[in-house]
């Protein structure tokens, strides 16, 4: 393997360890935080984060993006975009200061108003930090992320679980939050020695922009809609309903999306280097693919066949009901590689036009499957987004049948493999609850028996993805 094949493989895993020991913690600590406090408050904070989810689109208006895609960004870029967040970052907070009212009043909980405005803080906070992300991104060096991400997520655990037991509903969840992001963004600020110079252009911002602003509305229109079926279920169902709705989503979105983080991140600006080789951007296309489902297709498979045993240790009886979702995301989530290998590579060209248009058309099926279940019942629009899920995986993989001669079909074929392993591995591990054993001890059989059959029939199947691992793990340590 060459020099870029061990920086890459070394940048990865340091991405991959800061994901994963930060949502290790996180998880741990979600758990407890989730017997403490029951459903209820988490319903509140979704309420509250869909609006600070959707005012953060504008903070980094995709021109993070540009800066790690423009091939000769320099100083002047960045002290640009980093004094056009802060100033957007404040307008935005002051915007959702004011709406915090009338956001209160609309769903009829007029104690959501602080809780706004003290979430909607993460705005601040995010504007400091996105430019260090986006030079962190553009120098590969993702050793950075490990120790800022990690030591926000301890701190901020510790007090989150200090003010549960004290009785701080629903504000445990927001200060742990804010102080996540403060600590993140303290370190990261230390580490990362780049800092914004005494300039500005708006020529470079206008250049940037032109760029940034389909990535912007892409984004924006992703996001919403992701928002979307939460703010319904909100205004129609009850607080109860969208935690459980919310809960099935956090546990297959926390692996899942930490890894596909990990991939994005480190894979977007190899691809940005190599993007006028279209075969080098196949080829990496292409392996992200295959490395990603192997890892993500038995997470979520082993996830989805032990869900009921599960639940019911982590999180108790009160929380079974957000077993059905939990299965449904693990289907959803099983596919987010595609999505996410042929989206990087699109913008890894310059294509961010394409971009934008693949995001609209897929949330016009999106709205479309909304409307038809959401008279129905809760479940029923989260088993249409198994729908959504299928339609969006042809749409986003279509443009790069020209671009990369890289159809879904082939995308499929290379997957198939770690399909099949995983499906009948979480057969056999779902087997294991019809021995009548225990919950805890029915799931310490089923994840060292999954793990087992998995890896097992990849190395008797000699599947290509669990030699492409072994390689990058072995030049990452022979480099050290």
């Amino acid at each position: 393997m060459g020099d870029n094949g061990r920086r890459i493989s070394s940048n990865f895993l340091w991405r991959f360890l800061e994901r994963f020991g930060a949502q290790g913690v996180s998880f741990i600590v979600s758990i407890r935080l989730a017997q403490l406090l029951g459903p209820e408050p988490y319903g509140q904070v979704a309420i509250v984060t869909i609006f600070t989810t959707i005012v953060s689109v504008f903070v980094s208006c995709g021109l993070n993006d540009a800066l790690v895609q423009k091939k000769d960004a320099d100083d002047l870029d960045f002290s640009t975009v980093f004094y056009f967040n802060i100033v957007m970052c404040v307008g935005l907070y002051a915007l959702l200061f004011a709406a915090a009212p009338l956001i209160a009043r609309i769903h009829e909980q007029p104690d959501l108003v602080w809780p706004i405005r003290g979430l909607g803080l993460i705005l601040i906070f995010g504007g400091i930090k996105n430019i260090q992300t986006a030079y962190v991104a553009r120098n590969l060096i993702f050793k950075r992320f490990f120790f800022a991400t990690l030591g926000g997520t301890i701190v901020a655990a510790a007090v989150g679980l200090w003010m549960a037991h004290q009785g701080y509903g629903v504000w445990a969840l927001i200060v742990q939050n804010l102080v996540n992001i403060t600590i993140d963004t303290a370190i990261l600020w230390i580490t990362v020695k780049w800092r914004p110079k005494r300039m500005f252009s708006f020529e470079r911002l206008k250049g940037l922009f032109s760029y940034a602003w389909k990535l912007l509305a892409s984004t924006l229109v992703d996001t919403v809609y992701s928002k979307l079926y939460q703010m319904v279920i909100a205004l129609k169902y009850t607080d109860t309903d969208l935690a459980f709705y919310n809960k099935g989503d956090t546990f297959p979105n926390l692996l899942v999306t930490n890894i596909n983080d990990a991939t994005n991140s480190v894979l977007l600006p190899v691809m940005a280097a190599e993007q006028d080789d279209r075969a080098k951007v196949k080829e990496t296309t292409r392996k992200a693919i295959q490395v990603s489902s192997f890892i993500i297709m038995p997470m979520m498979a082993g996830l989805a066949a032990c869900a009921t045993p599960l639940i019911r240790v982590l999180l108790h009886e009160q929380w079974m009901p957000a077993v059905p979702f939990l299965q449904i995301f693990c289907f959803v989530y099983a596919f987010y590689c595609v999505h996410t290998a042929n989206l990087n590579a699109i913008k890894a060209l310059g294509r961010s036009d394409l971009f934008l248009k693949l995001e609209i058309l897929k949330k016009i099926v999106g709205i479309a499957t909304l409307l038809v279940t959401v008279n129905i019942s809760v479940l029923a629009m989260a088993l249409g987004s198994i729908f959504n899920s299928v339609m969006s995986q042809l749409i986003n993989s279509w443009p790069n049948r020209k671009l990369l001669n890289y159809h879904y079909g082939e995308q499929l074929k290379d997957m198939a493999p770690h399909i099949l392993l995983a499906l009948v591995m979480a057969a056999a591990v779902y087997a294991v609850q019809f021995l009548g054993l225990p919950d805890l001890l029915t799931v310490l059989i089923q994840i060292p028996l999954g793990i087992l059959l998995y890896f097992a029939g990849a190395a008797l199947l000699k599947v290509p993805a669990l030699g492409m691992m072994k390689s990058l793990l072995a030049s990452y340590l022979k480099k050290k």
